[in-house]
């Protein structure tokens, strides 16, 4: 399918025209780039099937988008984004993800340094070249030399919302063959680790000749490692591998086991299968050479002497211990959640990228929820425009009209707000406008580097003022991008359990709070609501990334707050 190598083309585009200073369009392309990530269908075959007409019925795809994406199906490219690119020759996508690096600081370290890449940039930075430039300074020059130091870190790894609709795109591919009787993803994702290092499917099939060489001809193959009888490798444009392996129907069960993981926990399994006179391996278990388990997990599992453990469980951080003792928590699920209240509308940037209400409350319905929040950002925040108070009190009357017509369809529209925690821990909205609100969210957007006794005291302050209920992405961190603050989380625990302050699971690419500090609250009985802080319709489907953190955390129905109906959820808030 062309159409990742489109979005990415125009979400290039967008940051070409910001860097420039041209309004509004950057949002078209990104609109259109989300739309072709998202769509189902091949857009090379919409288009051999239907012409232009058929590309501009595709939402967000209008004229200009469907020029773009016809010179590019017909040519490999697009003539706008290669002026561009003449332009500023740089590697975009490496040097904005470096924390603190937008577009524009890209274009002026080129323009001054000639810093084209992060090899460039790290040796500018060493050699204090940045900090004397306008608008940079020491503390600009340092936070990039860190930044750079934890891509390091992380390098060789995809974060799980970018990878996964990959994943899900050719395995449905494979399932449509009439060679391939079962299939599975495995490894990291299945168990819904943050980052992925490759993906691995694994099949049963009469013919596994054929699903090799469908596998190693997929779209966006850019390299083979390896094709054989039973198992295939690739390389993908996306810069990850992917693997397939073809075992026997009577293996599938054992094999799944073996190839989700992790390491730790196949060595406890094995050692368990070793101590009943048993082994076990990816082909089954075994009594001497007569195979006596491996069709399913739960075979498996049950051979062993223990119930089906949760793939996201299996870490070999207790979770065989709880098996045996019959204390397996009884994971949230997907289909659970009832709502999302951390969701921004078109009221803090009307001419920008974020939809209306009314499209996020459509779409909250789609999805199955009973509710949605809105949680538009208020007065301090630097990084995009923030409603004042007379403007919230605005989108508070609005909304409340809104629920008037959507009462009717048992569905409800709740006001809250995105407020910013200032340095001195106080919030940016007076007391009087957050009292009128269903629910008010707090979070850090600036000054994230202070040390761990400020830091905690300004979190201490926000979180006892009354009015707050949630706070959110608790940490700070970015996975692959930004490490959490300086906090004591043991401390941060106490206080949200005196104040009955809700701590979120962040969906977007923070995942935050992660797995770890997940299962403490869970243990010190702090309530945690997950969210997907969506600043466009689509981003509500970034809930499942949440609910696979939460699952990773033991966190269950009862210790997540949007599992409740609207009117228990309301109880739950100060």
């Amino acid at each position: 399918m062309k159409n990742q190598e489109i979005a990415k083309i125009f979400n290039d585009i967008a940051r070409f025209l910001r860097i420039d200073g041209v309004a509004f369009k950057p949002y078209a392309y990104e609109r259109a780039a989300i739309s072709l990530e998202t769509l189902k269908d091949d857009v090379a075959q919409i288009y051999i099937a239907g012409g232009r007409k058929a590309l501009e019925e595709i939402e967000g795809i209008g004229k200009a988008m469907s020029d773009h994406i016809e010179e590019y199906l017909k040519t490999g490219k697009v003539q706008f984004h290669e002026e561009f690119k003449k332009g500023l020759p740089v590697d975009m996508d490496a040097l904005t993800r470096v924390e603190g690096m937008g577009p524009k600081k890209v274009k002026v370290l080129y323009q001054k340094l000639g810093v084209k890449n992060l090899k460039d940039l790290e040796r500018a930075a060493k050699k204090h070249q940045i900090a004397p430039l306008f608008g940079f300074g020491e503390t600009t020059e340092k936070n990039i030399l860190q930044g750079l130091e934890f891509l390091k870190t992380s390098k060789g790894r995809v974060l799980i919302s970018d990878i996964k609709p990959a994943a899900m795109a050719v395995l449905k591919k494979l399932q449509a063959l009439k060679e391939v009787e079962k299939i599975s993803i495995a490894g990291s994702l299945r168990r819904g680790k943050e980052t992925i290092g490759d993906v691995d499917f694994l099949v049963v099939s009469n013919n596994p000749k054929k699903v090799m060489d469908f596998f190693v001809k997929l779209p966006g193959v850019e390299k083979i490692w390896g094709q054989g009888g039973t198992k295939a490798s690739v390389h993908m444009k996306g810069g990850y591998d992917m693997d397939l392996r073809v075992v026997p129907e009577k293996s599938y069960g054992s094999a799944l086991q073996y190839f989700t993981g992790s390491q730790a926990h196949n060595i406890t399994t094995r050692k368990i299968a070793i101590d009943k006179g048993l082994k076990l391996s990816e082909w089954g278990i075994f009594r001497g050479s007569k195979q006596i388990s491996g069709k399913t997990e739960e075979d498996v599992y049950k051979a062993l002497g223990l119930p089906y453990i949760a793939p996201e469980l299996r870490e070999d951080q207790g979770e065989i211990d709880a098996a045996l003792q019959g204390k397996l928590p009884k994971l949230v699920e997907l289909k659970d959640i009832k709502g999302d209240l951390h969701v921004h509308s078109n009221w803090s940037e009307p001419d920008g990228e974020k939809d209306s209400i009314e499209v996020l409350a459509k779409k909250a319905m789609e999805l199955g929820y009973e509710y949605i929040g809105i949680s538009d950002h208020t007065n301090d925040l630097n990084v995009e425009k923030g409603l004042n108070e007379k403007e919230l009190l605005q989108e508070n009357a609005y909304i409340k009209k809104l629920n008037k017509k959507y009462k009717k369809k048992n569905f409800r529209i709740l006001h809250g707000c995105e407020a910013n925690i200032r340095k001195d821990g106080s919030i940016d909205v007076k007391d009087a406008v957050l009292e009128k609100l269903d629910y008010v969210i707090v979070g850090i957007h600036s000054l994230n580097k202070m040390e761990k006794k400020e830091m905690m005291a300004r979190i201490e302050k926000a979180m006892r003022n009354p009015h707050v209920d949630i706070f959110a992405h608790p940490t700070g961190r970015i996975v692959g991008a930004r490490d959490e603050y300086q906090i004591d989380f043991d401390n941060m625990l106490q206080i949200a359990k005196e104040t009955r302050t809700i701590l979120e699971i962040n969906s977007s690419s923070r995942l935050d709070l992660r797995d770890l500090y997940i299962r403490r609250a869970k243990a010190e009985g702090v309530k945690m609501i997950i969210n997907t802080d969506a600043h466009k319709k689509e981003q509500l489907g970034f809930m499942e990334y949440g609910v696979a953190q939460a699952r990773r955390g033991w966190a269950e129905k009862s210790d997540i707050i949007n599992t409740l109906s609207v009117e228990e959820l309301l109880k739950q808030f100060k």
